[in-house]
């Protein structure tokens, strides 16, 4: 039912880290520190208010500060969807923690432009779509519906580096410089 209160965003209250780290804050949401690179490459270019962030994965760091994948496999043959929701859902902190090493504060992102995500998936899986909802109902949860809605793309492959279950990149439309 319609209340009228429909364009009203929820904007959460601001905390030392700012409005962004507030909403992570009340999800209980703390970002990682951003994966390693396993390349040469940066996390992220920033151009022309356009933050263009570098593929990854749902990792974790270890023990021993190594990134692992606490899932490991192919859709629809080695995890179920909601493994791969999960996955996904770490894999758009990883971007998030990303985001902050190159931006110095998300209060910078103004909207989340695109999401390319890539699923591993065996023969026969056809819920790529679903998977990758873990990283958009995240991104969503955190920007809220207008500046957190994006365009995406659930790409099918028949395999991915590491074994890893999702991965993607991430574009951000930014404002200022740091």
């Amino acid at each position: 039912m319609k209340t009228g209160d429909e364009h009203i965003q929820h904007q959460p209250a601001a905390t030392n880290g700012g409005r962004v780290e507030g909403r992570l804050q009340e999800l209980g949401i703390v970002l990682p520190r951003p994966p390693k690179p396993i390349g040469t490459f940066a996390y992220g270019v920033e151009h022309a208010g356009v933050l263009y962030l570098s593929g990854t994965y749902g990792t974790i760091p270890d023990e021993q500060d190594d990134d692992v994948l606490p899932y490991v496999g192919k859709l629809g043959a080695d995890l179920s969807i909601e493994d791969g929701y999960q996955s996904a859902r770490l894999m758009a902190q990883n971007h998030l923690a990303m985001a902050k090493a190159v931006l110095g504060d998300l209060d910078r992102v103004v909207r989340v432009l695109q999401l390319l995500g890539f699923v591993n998936a065996a023969p026969g899986f056809r819920d790529s779509p679903r998977v990758l909802n873990g990283a958009s109902d995240l991104l969503l949860d955190i920007f809220g519906k207008d500046p957190g809605s994006h365009a995406r793309s659930a790409l099918y492959q028949h395999e991915l580096a590491r074994d890893a279950p999702v991965a993607a990149q991430l574009t951000l439309a930014v404002r200022g410089q740091r």
